[in-house]
């Protein structure tokens, strides 16, 4: 056990780039982290990593125990899972971003906790795309199109936008008849969106209209913004995913109901690799059930 606890924490290690972070994801202290892989290095009488006071770096016999040592894990790990019975366990890493981790992977991992109570479900909010790669995840929720990669990626559905103010804002200021008139009201930035000061739309007659716009609020947290807009400092272009409640309930006006947002699609994203475990299969699967599967 101490053979695959060792070569974990090397892999770890190589991954996220120091002993330090190895150490926080692996719960661990940094000295431990140390100590295996300096005990891998005097077991095999391989000098795997150059470390200064300021960096680290692979030698070249560290990058080829590190194909070998991934390539033991993973068969082990198999092997695991071959012989476990129907029981899933070990731990999911996942990310996704914020706004995502607060509408809909709750229910989800919920769910899924309750079906396995033995699987671990480490999750990361961030809109920072991670390196799922290097940073050892095992999947992530990703919104918008996908750069060419060797990730696998699995269609979920899309992710629309709602332009929208306070029932309070457009007494004071009027209720706005087209897109244009953007450009001279007072919106709430959202640095989420590149360009944050460009919102498109699309007309009735299917024509695109792109508006820039500007004011004096910039912000990079939606359920700020969010909030914002229903306090009524703007109008804000935000996710339906964050806002839909609001305009249900009138907290939040649609300001050109004959016109839409152009919509981005949403991917489970996994590391391409021979083999993958069966807890992070069953998982990618409760998702895309729970999203309404179109891929």
């Amino acid at each position: 056990m101490s053979d695959f606890d060792d070569l974990r924490t090397f892999v770890t290690a190589v991954r996220l780039g120091s002993f330090a972070a190895a150490a926080r994801q692996l719960n661990l202290s940094p000295a431990m982290v140390g100590r295996r892989i300096q005990a891998l290095e005097e077991r095999y009488r391989l000098k795997l990593i150059e470390r200064s006071t300021r960096s680290q770096h692979m030698t070249e016999a560290g990058r080829e125990f590190l194909k070998r040592a991934e390539a033991v894990l993973e068969a082990a790990e198999s092997l695991a899972e071959s012989s476990g019975g129907e029981s899933l366990s070990g731990r999911i890493r996942i990310t996704a971003p914020s706004i995502i981790g607060i509408t809909r992977l709750p229910a989800i991992l919920a769910d899924f906790d309750a079906r396995h109570p033995a699987v671990i479900l480490e999750v990361n909010l961030s809109n920072r795309r991670v390196d799922l790669i290097a940073e050892g995840f095992d999947v992530a929720i990703r919104v918008g199109a996908l750069p060419d990669s060797g990730l696998v990626a699995r269609g979920l559905g899309t992710y629309g936008f709602a332009c929208c103010a306070s029932p309070d804002f457009i007494r004071r200021f009027g209720k706005l008849s087209h897109p244009n008139q953007l450009s001279q009201a007072r919106c709430l930035l959202n640095l989420n969106i590149v360009p944050r000061n460009r919102w498109p739309f699309i007309g009735p007659d299917g024509q695109e209209v792109v508006v820039t716009v500007g004011g004096g609020i910039e912000i990079d947290l939606d359920e700020a913004q969010r909030k914002l807009a229903i306090d009524g400092a703007g109008i804000a272009y935000l996710p339906l995913e964050l806002v839909g409640p609001d305009l249900a309930e009138g907290r939040l006006i649609a300001m050109f109901p004959d016109w839409t947002m152009p919509t981005m699609p949403i991917h489970a994203v996994q590391p391409s690799r021979g083999f993958v475990p069966r807890r992070v299969r069953e998982f990618v699967k409760v998702v895309a059930a729970s999203f309404g599967d179109s891929g």
